[in-house]
């Protein structure tokens, strides 16, 4: 068994920001030879982005090769039209129509390989809104997500880009299925993911809800909670620590555990359902308990009791996680703007997943490219020589790194 199991594939990515570079990562980090297709001269736009995206380009870019083409230029269309027979995909995310003009949409590259896959990653699927420009806050507010986040009467959107990733993940999977069917039929097509629909897919069980019980979806923090302990508790020293206590097991188990004798006879409190109507009196009542309990022993109660805990972490605290380290969890990235080994190195999470009886984790083999880095050797690979390539510099139809 592999971690890549990928290899022997070959993917063009026309992407940018977060949803098509993800798609493009994940086949990477499988093994897929994928080429990002970077716009000459400047390269990507999400190089360059500051604040809340700076980290965007490296974080999403590992593994691939960097083709830099101008395809405004009829030469650098030409040469995206001489690489399709030799590539298994397309994928791209940019805006409607935007392929098209730069005569790289599906109908234009099918022709050339009638075993293409062409995912495309965009706003919305058809429908009246397919020619919206959209971003992952936009749908989050569309669809109710951010209702749903928020407190009351504030919607706000979720802390990561959450329906751009899992877009892209669902666009894998579209492409997964289209290639599957390859192997039957002989023949490509074009498959797609989008924005809207995925963030309208996370309603589901709001929906489900609200028809089964009749009534309105309250935002999560004021929801109408399944489980009666399910919340953040406060610890000694100012301390944070969420407990989930999802089964009358775990409740006897619990009440055990931090000697709550009283709770564990009290008959109000014989099962989940009951307990939740003793909420207004119950969670304060564990809250006094908690508080006055350090930290590291309220964990350590809940693991003996085998409750689901976690204590209220930030981002910055996976960088040292201890089953993250011991699991290959984090991989060693040069996070930088222009790409390859330079920056700084850090450990960003890897995919999660892992294969066979060794339970191996994809790793990286590349580091975010910088400009054109491969620009010489794709073309190479597709045929041009060195005097054409020469000339296809020099016309500016295509960047390449010097060697």
């Amino acid at each position: 068994m592999s971690a890549t199991p990928l290899a022997g594939l070959r993917v063009l990515e026309f992407s940018h920001t977060v949803m098509g570079p993800t798609a493009g990562l994940i086949f990477a980090e499988l093994g897929a030879d994928v080429i990002k297709v970077e716009p000459a001269p400047k390269g990507d736009h999400t190089r360059g982005l500051g604040g809340f995206a700076a980290g965007f380009f490296a974080a999403f870019s590992r593994n691939k090769r960097s083709l830099a083409v101008d395809l405004k230029k009829p030469e650098g269309q030409a040469i995206i039209h001489r690489l399709i027979p030799t590539v298994d995909l397309v994928l791209e995310n940019y805006g409607p129509g935007t392929m098209e003009r730069l005569g790289c949409g599906y109908d234009q590259l099918a022709p050339l390989n009638p075993r293409l896959i062409y995912l495309a990653l965009k706003g919305y699927l058809a429908g009246p809104y397919e020619h919206r420009p959209a971003l992952d806050e936009v749908v989050q507010f569309q669809t109710g997500l951010a209702f749903m986040t928020g407190p009351v009467g504030q919607p706000l959107r979720a802390g990561a880009s959450v329906i751009d990733i899992l877009g892209a993940v669902f666009g894998v999977v579209a492409a997964q299925a289209a290639l599957r069917e390859r192997e039957q039929t002989g023949k490509g097509q074009r498959v797609g993911s989008a924005l809207f629909e995925s963030a309208a897919f996370l309603m589901s069980t709001h929906m489900a809800g609200m028809t089964a019980t009749g009534l309105e979806a309250r935002p999560m923090p004021a929801r109408r909670g399944a489980w009666a302990i399910y919340e953040v508790f406060k610890t000694a020293h100012d301390g944070q620590l969420f407990i989930g206590v999802t089964s009358d097991q775990q409740w006897t188990r619990f009440v055990e555990e931090f000697s709550l004798q009283e709770l564990a006879a009290d008959p109000r409190l014989a099962t989940n359902i009951m307990r939740l109507a003793e909420r207004s009196w119950l969670i304060p009542a564990l809250q006094e308990v908690i508080a006055d309990i350090p930290q590291k022993e309220v964990e350590a109660r809940c693991e003996r009791a085998n409750v689901s805990w976690a204590p209220v972490g930030q981002p910055g605290d996976l960088f040292t996680d201890p089953h993250l380290l011991a699991t290959g969890g984090l991989l060693d990235v040069f996070i930088s703007r222009i790409g390859g080994a330079e920056g700084r190195k850090v450990g960003l999470p890897a995919l999660p997943i892992e294969f066979g009886p060794d339970r191996d984790r994809p790793g990286i083999r590349l580091q975010a490219p910088r400009m054109g880095e491969h620009s010489r050797e794709v073309l190479v690979e597709a045929g041009y020589n060195d005097a054409e390539i020469a000339g296809l510099i020099d016309t500016g139809a295509v960047v390449a790194l010097a060697g």
